[in-house]
């Protein structure tokens, strides 16, 4: 199929796809002989160095050969060998080395080719857009290859231009991979075979995008807008005057591929800081701003000399909703909480169950799953134990993979390898519930303090020792700053929406007919040395500050109630 019989195809479309290829069943049949090839030769080889003994000896070489086979098999496979690169947990080490090539070492097309496609997406010459380009391409990726240039007022920019004839190996590789999705069906679990069809679907989308440079100019500028507010974040700038749908002209970032640990070290970075603003940063992408970055690999970050981290790839991203952003929190305090039976829910409410599917056989499993994935601690837990154990329920229960998921799990997976390969004790769990901790603190939306609510009462009763663990948590984030929370906490309470939360507080501190003035005394305990007197009537004097005198007066019987007791001796019973 040459790269014009799709027109100009901007959009996955599996159907028209399929019916090219049925009219030419010779074409997906040496695609596949190909590839069944190139993997078998690869098996054998490394059976054979095992029956004779060589297999230290030809390491390198397996390495080696896995590496140009995938490069050989072209876009799709050397993006299952990124996202592969990004696994030390789950690659050895030689191989790892090899793999990781693939994020901008591969093959490079012709330059005289690059610079033709250029002048025909622009419709003017190199010199007339540039003026000076780099007589080769710094990098070359899986979809395209990058020169570096100079804009005739001086500004150094990086000109990202895409390979040729992509969409041939890309519409084949597809439709084999549906078709081999299909096929394999019956022998994997329940429910698997079927969506694993609606998976391929959804990479196929969002490589159709990546392969789309104006789709990704936009991506990048959302993104920037997302984080405007976050300096350690750095996007490049899109100059739109010099870009089309195959070419892409942006500002050119100096920096260093975060798996360069040498030279990130050389320029006195902190590589656990740098750990930090990655994580976090992909925290707020999935639960905050619900738009992520699907492909974060070490060749699309990068460390910058003042400590930033710069992404500079945009064509791979995805967009969630509101109500899975609210859920995917849920489940993360559910499931630091050890309440399996509302995990159970957030599983169907995210779609890895069906609404129909009968959860109390399934309650047990998820304990033993996540309790064995936690271990002793909350900072055992990884990704890797956890998808390696919860690959086992696929088998026993009605467990799907929603599509949409497949990229949310390559992320986190793919960041907590990139993590793991900087530090290998690393523990995503040690910034990830500090972040959902704070969040809830600070109550910042509606759905949030709805959360919170749902956090601190079970039954109906007020859960003291779950607001402890909050507190304690979001302080082992030493940027964290009670204030502005208790600020934004107090507003809330004094407003028309917390109205229930005040009336539930004041029926928590009289609860079983006595004064919790020992919980009282215990949260005290944990925020004072935070709180100054000065900050302290700041944040209150804020908190007041929107409310008219009539509405104050009328809060003033709720206020009082809420302040600590005095002259009462702690756990007192009150008589009626």
């Amino acid at each position: 199929m040459s790269q014009d019989q799709f027109g100009q195809i901007r959009r996955y479309d599996p159907e028209a796809i399929a019916r090219h290829y049925r009219s030419r069943p010779w074409r997906a049949l040496w695609r596949t002989f190909m590839i069944v090839w190139q993997f078998s030769g690869l098996f054998l080889g490394l059976k054979w160095d095992d029956w004779v003994g060589q297999t230290e000896a030809k390491r390198i070489r397996r390495a080696v050969q896995l590496r140009t086979i995938l490069t050989q098999l072209g876009p799709t496979y050397i993006k299952i060998g990124q996202a592969l690169s990004t696994r030390p947990d789950l690659v050895r080490k030689d191989f790892l080395e090899e793999l990781a090539k693939l994020q901008d070492q591969l093959p490079p097309f012709p330059t005289s080719i690059a610079f033709n496609i250029v002048e025909r997406e622009l419709d003017r010459s190199i010199s007339e857009v540039y003026s000076e380009i780099s007589p080769q391409p710094v990098a070359a990726a899986s979809l395209g290859q990058v020169y570096h240039a100079r804009l005739h007022n001086g500004e150094e920019v990086a000109v990202k231009v895409q390979r040729p004839n992509l969409l041939p190996t890309l519409t084949l590789d597809l439709f084999l991979l549906r078709w081999a999705a299909g096929w394999m069906a019956p022998w994997l679990p329940l429910n698997l075979g079927h969506d694993l069809r609606l998976v391929v679907d959804e990479f196929g989308t969002k490589l159709f995008e990546e392969i789309d440079y104006v789709n990704e100019g936009r991506n990048a500028e959302k993104f920037a807008d997302n984080f405007q507010d976050d300096p350690t974040i750095k996007v490049p700038s899109i100059y739109w005057r010099y870009s089309s749908h195959k070419v892409l002209t942006l500002e050119w970032i100096h920096g260093f591929k975060l798996t360069d640990t040498e030279k990130i070290r050389e320029s006195n970075l902190d590589i656990d800081a740098l750990i930090e603003i990655g994580v976090t940063s992909g925290l707020r992408q999935l639960l905050e701003f619900g738009f992520f970055h699907a492909d974060p690999h070490p060749g699309n970050l990068f460390a910058t000399p003042d400590g930033k981290m710069a992404f500079i790839d945009f064509g791979m991203m995805d967009q969630l909703s509101q109500l899975m952003k609210e859920t995917l929190v849920n489940s993360v305090v559910h499931l630091i909480n050890r309440e399996y039976e509302a995990l159970a829910h957030d599983f169907v409410n995210l779609g890895f169950l069906t609404p129909d599917t009968d959860i109390e056989p399934i309650i047990p499993a998820l304990e033993l799953v996540f309790a064995d994935a936690m271990g002793e601690s909350v900072r055992e837990f990884n990704f890797k134990t956890v998808t390696d154990q919860f690959a086992g329920l696929m088998y026993e229960y009605p467990f799907r993979l929603p599509a949409k998921f497949a990229l949310i799990i390559r992320s986190l997976i793919t960041q907590e390898g990139l993590a793991l390969s900087l530090n290998p004790e690393f523990k995503i769990i040690d910034l990830a519930y500090p972040y959902v901790a704070r969040r809830l603190l600070a109550g910042e939306s509606p759905e949030l303090r709805r959360r919170l609510i749902e956090v601190l009462f079970k039954d109906g009763r007020f859960q003291w020792e779950r607001l402890e663990n909050l507190i304690v948590i979001a302080r082992s984030d030493t940027k964290f700053d009670i204030l502005p929370t208790a600020q934004l906490s107090l507003q809330y309470l004094l407003s028309e929406e917390g109205q229930y939360l005040r009336r539930q507080l004041i029926l928590a501190l009289v609860e079983d007919d006595r004064l919790h003035t020992q919980e009282v005394q215990r949260l005290w305990n944990l925020i004072k040395d935070d709180i100054k007197p000065d900050r302290l009537f700041n944040a209150a004097w804020g908190a007041l500050a929107g409310f008219s005198g009539e509405r104050t007066a009328a809060l003033l019987p709720s206020v009082v109630a809420l302040m600590p007791f005095r002259g009462v001796e702690p756990g007192s019973e009150i008589r009626n």
